[in-house]
């Protein structure tokens, strides 16, 4: 288990966060980020989960939460330390990460807005298993343990809600154990990468474009890599026109060629 100070150390999206001139917001917001004191409800309610949260559930919600907005490279909760609650992200994303005694750094995965953040360690009574780092200015609710679990034991649906969403979180590590183990190379790895980020990205004349939003540092930490690697793939891959470099836009032009490196 990494220690606090090396994890001091240490990033296609849709926000489902309302307008600002929809929602109940506080004047002269920080980080140019509404702060709505029902970004919580709103956030859940526009989720994509199949459990409904009924509206007396997520006023109590919206009643015990407390909203907040974080400057990009904001440390939410660092892995062992003990849980003191969930956040709700509203707006935004934050990365999710582990680090070894040696200080490697593993990208769990890219937390979306209406991801719960902790709420497996919040449920379980355990230590956070990881770091969460925010990679843009967000927007986050936060609700103490106490509180939420509370919360849960008085709203069934919100009990179903929860045991949806852990059900997603070991879904979603599976899936990234499976890319990182199960590929042969690196360069196989950082296609399957590129195709997940082009899963939910419409296609213009045969190409993908994809916002980069994460350097090549935590695209290798994502993969298991080194940002040396990363580059020289990149590099390699435009070689062979597979992909496009345009300031921060990243154009797929092969995807066949990228489906069967991938092994798809």
């Amino acid at each position: 288990m990494a220690t606090a100070t090396q994890l001091m150390a240490i990033g296609t999206i849709s926000s489902r966060f309302q307008s600002a001139t929809e929602c109940e917001v506080r004047e002269n917001s920080p980080y140019g980020l509404p702060i709505a004191d029902d970004c919580a409800s709103h956030t859940l309610r526009g989720g994509d989960l199949s459990g409904v949260l009924y509206p007396e559930s997520l006023r109590d919600l919206d009643r015990i939460s407390h909203p907040n907005s974080y400057p990009s490279g904001a440390l939410l909760f660092v892995e062992g330390q003990t849980a003191r609650g969930v956040y709700i992200l509203c707006h935004g994303r934050a990365k999710l990460m582990t680090t070894n005694r040696e200080g490697k750094t593993l990208i769990l995965k890219i937390a979306q807005p209406g991801e719960i953040l902790g709420l497996d360690a919040v449920i379980s009574g355990r230590p956070y298993e990881f770091t969460v780092e925010t990679l843009h200015a967000s927007q986050l609710a936060f609700v103490g343990r106490e509180d939420f679990l509370r919360f849960l034991r008085t709203h069934g649906d919100a009990c179903l809600y929860a045991a949806q969403h852990l059900s997603r979180d070991c879904r979603s590590v599976y899936d990234s154990i499976r890319s990182i183990g199960l590929s042969h190379s690196v360069s196989e790895k950082l296609a399957r990468l590129l195709l997940h980020w082009a899963a939910d990205v419409k296609t213009s004349d045969g190409t993908v474009r994809i916002k980069l939003a994460l350097t090549h540092e935590e695209i290798a930490q994502l993969i298991g890599s080194s940002r040396e690697t990363v580059t020289r793939l990149l590099g390699e891959f435009k070689k062979r026109r597979l992909v496009e470099l345009h300031g921060s836009t990243l154009v797929l032009r092969n995807m066949a060629a990228l489906e069967s490196m991938a092994g798809s």
